[in-house]
């Protein structure tokens, strides 16, 4: 098969690689329609998280089922489904509790987190190719309705739009809340959808690039540009002095100032200042548990060195962490399907595999109107 294949730091190429075949009893493979790129994707790119050479990339994946092992019984060859970026189990103590980011048996390395063609997220290829397999398929995929309608709707459904809506969740946004969203890359847009979706009387979106935050503005936000003004004087000046009441991180670990300058905690500074004593945050930005390529000497060892005192004196409630995407697809889904939600206007670009190359170059220089990118094997 096609597939989008990392060769080093800035360095993919799309190459003729096996194809996947069923493995275990529960395993399926996935004929892909679309596979987006991410954000997130980017850090190996840069060479900023560790991959090896020949790994297949794409965690953002959606298709029709083309086969299933013995042990499937569920899921239906001709389904179309939803991939979730996590790979969980089904019956681990975590995958139980709903937490399926966290899945205990899926990374054979042990660490608490599996995916497909990301650093330390296990051995599994990704989506950027014409099939996948998805282990654990019955646990794991989300049935879609038969067709073509709302395919770039639907595609978002394996990441962003459900962590957008993670970080919402975890900050706690509840109707007539303001919110402040620091990030417009596609996760902060889907975090100021979700915001909107649950009911936000206000919500401010915080970035530098003007044509996110035109979008921004398409979902209801008021769009601050850090590079024109202070974000902080904006949103104390728009709340009447007192700041939102929830904040939502979606930048990570790579925030840069206006000059281009690294600051990893910048971000998170800037959240503790505009969110009111008791408000509360959710942290859905990457930050990972080392960086050798880091702007800092604590940054390099996984250590941000933010405003943890102010936090701690405004009683301000965290929480953080990788998105369970089976959390909140399903509802997800039908919001898209009964016309209430419409996260697909964030896509710029519909590309074959072939393009992914030239994509990720784009994508990764920040080039104007290059906002989300999905590849179409078929195409």
């Amino acid at each position: 098969m096609k597939a989008v294949v990392y060769q080093g730091p800035f360095d993919i190429a799309v190459e003729e690689v096996p194809d996947p075949r069923i493995e275990q009893p529960l395993d399926a493979i996935i004929r892909i329609t679309t596979a987006n790129i991410c954000g997130s994707d980017l850090h190996p790119y840069e060479g900023r998280a560790p991959l090896e050479a020949g790994m297949v990339l794409g965690h953002e994946n959606m298709g029709v089922v083309q086969e299933v092992g013995p042990g499937v019984n569920r899921i239906k060859v001709g389904n179309r489904v939803s991939v979730p970026f996590n790979i969980g189990c089904g019956s681990c103590r975590n995958c139980d509790a709903g937490w399926t980011s966290a899945c205990l048996r899926a990374n054979p390395s042990g660490r608490p987190t599996a995916g497909y063609g990301y650093p330390m997220m296990g051995p599994y290829w990704g989506g950027q190719a014409e099939y996948l397999r998805v282990p654990w398929a019955d646990f794991n995929l989300l049935e879609l309705p038969e067709g073509t309608e709302y395919e770039t709707d639907f595609t978002l459904l394996s990441d962003i739009f459900p962590t957008g809506y993670h970080g919402t969740e975890l900050a706690q946004v509840c109707p007539g809340d303001t919110v402040a969203i620091f990030g417009a890359g596609p996760v902060g847009l889907m975090a100021a959808h979700s915001a909107s979706l649950r009911g936000a009387s206000q919500i401010f979106v915080v970035d530098k690039e003007p044509d996110r935050l035109r979008l921004a503005e398409r979902f209801g936000a008021t769009a601050v540009n850090f590079a024109e003004a202070d974000p902080t004087e904006v949103i104390i000046d728009c709340t009447d002095g007192f700041g939102v009441d929830c904040g939502v991180e979606a930048v990570g670990y790579q925030a840069h100032d206006p000059t281009g300058q690294e600051h990893p905690e910048m971000v998170l500074d800037k959240l503790v200042e505009v969110v009111r004593a008791t408000g509360r945050l959710g942290i859905v930005g990457v930050y990972i548990p080392q960086d050798p390529g880091a702007a800092t000497e604590t940054a390099k060892q996984g250590r941000y060195a933010f405003n943890y005192g102010q936090v701690f004196d405004k009683g301000i409630s965290m929480g953080q962490g990788q998105c369970p995407v089976k959390r909140y697809n399903r509802q997800l889904r039908d919001l898209i399907i009964r016309g209430r939600a419409k996260p697909s206007v964030i896509v710029s670009h519909e590309l074959p595999l072939e393009a992914a190359p030239e994509a990720y170059e784009k994508f990764d220089k920040r080039v104007e109107g290059w906002t989300k990118v999905l590849l179409h094997p078929a195409a």
